[in-house]
């Protein structure tokens, strides 16, 4: 089903939860993300395929070496951030998008729309990083 989105639409809970609508916006809110994303480490592949390290002075080189090695813990954590829009993307697809995966409650529009790859509502979010963090303790 093609959803067309209104230009200024936001989701609205006075709306049905995760209708058509705020699907369509959270999937075009995903995607772009996820191009940003891919954009930038285009950008990163580029600029680092620019040739080697040329600095003479032994400062200079270690500080573009450390320079690269940030970029390159970035590029990687935006790798698994594209793994996880795609896994956000595949649940749009499947229509468990928006419902915690731990209770089935929904997750919320604000939380969504600050973290639109969130698995689980807040309350069980807080859950699960107490447990964590006393079975971390032991």
């Amino acid at each position: 089903m093609l959803v067309t989105l209104p230009p200024d639409y936001r989701p609205s809970s006075d709306e049905e939860f995760m209708n058509p609508l705020q699907l369509e916006y959270f999937r075009q809110k995903l995607l772009k993300w996820r191009a940003d994303l891919l954009r930038e480490a285009g950008e990163t592949l580029t600029s680092m395929g620019q040739g080697g390290i040329i600095e003479a002075d032994l400062t200079d080189r270690a500080s573009v070496e450390t320079d690269r090695a940030l970029e390159l813990r970035t590029r990687d954590r935006a790798r698994k951030l594209i793994s996880k829009i795609d896994q956000a993307l595949e649940r749009v697809e499947n229509g468990t998008y928006g419902y915690c995966e731990e209770t089935g409650e929904p997750i919320g529009l604000r939380r969504l729309e600050a973290r639109p790859i969130a698995t689980m509502s807040i309350e069980a979010q807080e859950r699960h990083e107490r447990m964590e963090r006393v079975h971390r303790d032991d």
